[in-house]
């Protein structure tokens, strides 16, 4: 038996998800008294694959084939099933990502498995039992799962563990599954990627602005903030479907669902369906000229101000602070 932890690549390198999971795959297997196995189907040279193993990772496995450029869940499901076979996992740990929500519901049909989606925290494990707890009414309350099958799923929400280091040598094993071209049904035609450099799934700092903000053009003090700061812009959904901002920046319900350590809310009013993709980050600013804006009730602080004047002094004070000031 083993915790088998499916492990997500980008352009060649992990991320901070990748690592949060093995951590967290590693840990469960401790709980259980087994190793821990990751499985990367995306490609990545040796050294990178490697990394795995100062996480808790004793064995990755990895596929080399061309093939796996597209993503297709249903063929990738059946790779993580292949994998599961040889590794005898009774437990599957996914990232709550993309590929992971269209992944782990396969998986979970296919091997008859209890899965539990968008953990929060660590199992506690009662008479063979898991209990997961997870957000639950768009984040409005947490609840806690109980997991009696005999196969488990996990989809962990990211930024909700500390990846921990750790002394390990991980044995890299090639996996060589029985796929072939005809088992893809989705063809990736383009790939339009997000700019800047951080991305908001990884930002541990997010600055987002609403249309408090009065248009695009003032969109360049929410950069600066983020550059001070080492964090990623966001917005709202107004302001993408006015296109002040792309779409790949909206966060909320029917956007992005992000989970930052910290998140500057400028000039967003707080409406449900955006509280809803952001009320599990760790600390929440908000900053609007409406006193009773719905957002000072859920955030942990607020500045009841213009966007436009106290920005560039927060900005001002950021740089000094940094620099010692």
């Amino acid at each position: 038996m083993s915790v088998l932890v499916f492990v997500e690549a980008s352009e060649g390198k992990f991320k901070k998800p990748a690592f949060e999971a093995v951590t967290y795959g590693a840990k469960i297997a401790a709980m259980l008294g087994v190793e821990t196995h990751a499985l990367c189907i995306d490609e990545a040279d040796e050294a990178e694959l490697r990394s795995l193993g100062d996480y808790g990772a004793n064995k990755l496995w990895f596929v080399k084939n061309e093939l796996f450029k597209n993503f297709d869940p249903l063929v990738f499901s059946k790779v993580i099933i292949q994998a599961e076979a040889q590794t005898n996992s009774d437990v599957l740990v996914l990232i709550q990502s993309y590929n992971g929500k269209a992944i782990a519901p396969v998986l979970a049909a296919k091997l008859r498995a209890g899965l539990v989606s968008g953990a929060l925290d660590l199992p506690r494990i009662e008479n063979n039992s898991f209990l997961v707890k997870k957000n639950v009414f768009s984040g409005k309350a947490s609840a806690t799962y109980e997991m009696h099958s005999a196969k488990k799923i996990i989809s962990l929400m990211p930024n909700s563990i500390i990846p921990e280091k750790t002394v390990n040598n991980v044995e890299l094993v090639e996996l060589k599954p029985e796929i072939a071209d005809t088992d893809f049904k989705i063809k990736i035609k383009e790939v339009v990627k997000a700019s800047g450099t951080t991305t908001l799934s990884d930002a541990e700092i997010v600055i987002s602005g609403g249309r408090g903000l009065k248009g695009p053009e003032n969109w360049a003090m929410l950069e600066e903030m983020a550059n001070i700061l080492g964090g990623a812009t966001a917005c709202s959904r107004p302001v993408a479907d006015i296109h002040w901002r792309p779409h790949t920046e909206h966060v909320g319900q029917t956007g992005i669902a992000i989970r930052p350590n910290l998140y500057i809310a400028i000039g967003i009013s707080g409406a449900i369906q955006h509280l809803a993709g952001v009320n599990g980050s760790k600390v929440m600013v908000v900053i609007n000229k409406d006193p009773e804006a719905p957002f000072f009730k859920a955030a942990d602080y607020g500045i009841v101000g213009d966007a436009l004047e106290v920005v560039p002094k927060l900005n001002e004070a950021f740089r000094k602070f940094k620099l010692g000031n």
